[in-house]
């Protein structure tokens, strides 16, 4: 599998999305709340990604967008550690506070994907 965080692996369907959040299971891990559902799209060859930095917390989208890449980053260096079947749809949220370093967020990232078999896939 390459390394790379091509445009199928985004999620942008404005149904898949809503889907998601109405029925999707969800759990928190600092600084993360998570979002996932198995995909019910049997075509796609790849796992979804959302990624959403509120505005209320980071004032300036500078600051929102460079949040954004590191969790993008993080997610395209360590996405081979994911279970291939079944298909997931994924929202990452950010909530903290503060930036994190890029070493925090890959860290937490990483314990996200353990627990994804934990969390009941409907």
């Amino acid at each position: 599998m390459k390394y790379g965080f091509r445009k199928e692996e985004r999620l942008n369907k404005e149904k898949l999305i809503k889907e998601l959040f109405e029925k999707g299971s969800s759990f928190y891990l600092f600084p993360f709340k998570v979002i996932i559902k198995v995909n019910p799209d049997q075509n796609t060859t790849v796992h979804q990604v959302l990624i959403s930095v509120s505005k209320r917390n980071f004032k300036k989208a500078v600051d929102r967008n460079k949040i954004k890449r590191r969790i993008r980053e993080s997610y395209r260096l360590n996405k081979t550690l994911l279970p291939d079947s079944p298909k997931l749809l994924i929202a990452y949220i950010y909530n903290a506070k503060e930036i994190l370093t890029f070493a925090q967020i890959q860290e937490r990232l990483v314990k996200t994907f353990n627990r994804f078999d934990y969390v009941e896939k409907i």
